[in-house]
């Protein structure tokens, strides 16, 4: 979906960023050079108004469902992926500090020496003065993906959209890196990607992003400064709401 330079009317966000999108090309883990542009890209969106939160996953260190299929106890590798966000989370909030943009991370976990508990109305003191708040450790519970974390944190946070930043410029019915014919969708409804079982999001974060009147967008965050462009109607998105 390209606008027409009409900005979208967006103004707290919460953007969802996959672990992998913190290790570039390498095979795991994070390269601090994608995590500087990454930082740079919200701190252009914070300069020009915005008022962001960040989930971010772990699936760069450690997916807690790779680790229940090589026979770890689920709730235990679940736990450790938790952990696992909270060190990108740390390596984000290092770059935005460096990028003069300042931020908080906050934890489901409790770790005091590492970083903040996870209190909504500190997160959103720290959002209102103008922080990017970066929500580490997903919901805290095991069984719920960083997705649903998102979701749940941009309902709690009063935000206007989840911003799902991926590799491809929106949704398609397959993937176009490995499909050339997949069909690109600008507008889905939320009973449209559960039915289609598109994989955006995972069903339990759709359901509540539906129940709860929140739109999702999805655009490529691999092309820099393409958040700012979105947030100002100048980018390729696909919108997830209500209807069709």
């Amino acid at each position: 979906m390209a606008h027409s330079g009409k900005p979208l009317a967006y103004k707290r966000l919460l953007l969802k960023l996959s672990g992998e999108a913190l290790m570039g090309k390498r095979p795991a883990g994070i390269d601090i050079a994608v995590v500087d542009g990454l930082a740079s890209d919200i701190s252009e969106a914070v300069a020009a108004g915005y008022e962001i939160a960040v989930v971010v996953g772990g699936g760069n260190i450690f997916r807690g469902l790779a680790g229940a299929a090589k026979g770890m106890e689920r709730a235990t590798a679940d736990y450790m992926g938790m952990l696992a966000t909270v060190m990108n989370a740390l390596a984000l909030h290092s770059a935005l500090e460096n990028a003069k943009t300042p931020a908080r991370v906050m934890s489901a976990i409790p770790m005091p020496t590492v970083c903040e508990s996870y209190i909504r109305p500190k997160a959103l003191h720290h959002m209102e003065a103008g922080r990017v708040v970066i929500f580490a450790a997903g919901t805290g519970n095991p069984f719920f993906t960083t997705d649903t974390a998102a979701t749940l944190r941009a309902i709690e946070m009063g935000c206007d959209v989840v911003a799902k930043a991926t590799q491809v410029d929106g949704v398609y019915d397959a993937d176009p890196r490995k499909v050339p014919g997949a069909k690109r969708f600008d507008r889905l409804s939320y009973s449209e990607v559960l039915s289609r079982d598109l994989k955006v999001m995972d069903g339990a974060a759709i359901a509540l992003a539906r129940d709860n009147g929140l739109p999702v967008i999805v655009f490529s965050i691999e092309e820099a400064g393409n958040l700012l462009k979105v947030l100002r109607g100048e980018g390729r998105v696909t919108v997830i709401e209500g209807s069709a």
